[in-house]
């Protein structure tokens, strides 16, 4: 059991060594690096007709999530992780700063591989942005909380239909087949958003209250880019 543990930590670790390695860019400190990285595929994702429902969802959204590196690996044991960032759309159409989050979870079973996603989360009711804000959510686990995973060629209005809370799109390259998120956490990174907002900041005094602001470039480029 003990050697089981000892597994499982050991690819959770690879999985953010790995992710944290693909963060590295022309800004000068991470945050501002996963923000420019999230910018660029939130726009590549969004002029892809290869998922026809995005933009639909996107321009509806109350609040977006992006992963631009998310990391899955498993030799029987598995797991997944990256940094993302998540941005909230005010009651007056403008979009908040981002504020960074770590999405992450274990697997177990047959399998084996590694694979590398883009991830882009569409939040699409108050219910979905408020189990966000006021806990760490369990995607697949909150009891009432409904998440979509829309694949290529997938049009929002088909499938799932349109009355989850949230939806999934990821663009992947890798072994794996498909991105389960089932069981995968989302938790705030404080340590960045007080990196790059200073002491205090936290998730709703930038993405609510919008009282924690930044200069970063990068930033600036990211909320502009919003739709």
């Amino acid at each position: 059991m003990r050697q089981t543990r000892t597994r499982f930590f050991l690819v959770i670790a690879a999985l953010f060594a790995l992710s944290s390695c693909r963060s590295a860019g022309e800004f000068g400190s991470e945050p501002e690096n996963l923000a420019a990285s999230a910018r660029l595929t939130f726009k590549s994702m969004m002029s892809d007709n290869q998922y026809p429902g995005l933009v639909d969802l996107a321009t509806r959204a109350k609040a977006i999530i992006i992963v631009p590196d998310l990391i899955r690996a498993a030799l029987f044991f598995g797991g997944r992780g990256g940094d993302g960032i998540m941005l909230v759309r005010g009651a007056d159409g403008t979009w908040s700063n981002p504020a960074f989050y770590t999405l992450a979870g274990a697997s177990w079973g047959l399998q084996g591989g590694i694979q590398s996603s883009e991830l882009v989360i569409t939040v699409m009711t108050e219910k979905g942005l408020n189990a966000i804000m006021n806990r760490e959510v369990t995607l697949g686990g909150d009891a009432g909380l409904a998440i979509g995973e829309l694949g290529k060629g997938v049009n929002a209005a088909t499938g799932l239909g349109a009355k989850a809370d949230m939806y999934a799109f990821a663009r992947s390259q890798g072994l794996f087949v498909g991105v389960s998120l089932d069981g995968s956490v989302i938790h705030p990174r404080q340590t960045w958003n007080q990196q790059l907002y200073g002491q205090g900041a936290t998730p709703k005094s930038i993405l609510i209250d919008r009282t924690s602001a930044s200069n970063s470039p990068a930033v600036k480029e990211l909320v502009a880019a919003m739709p």
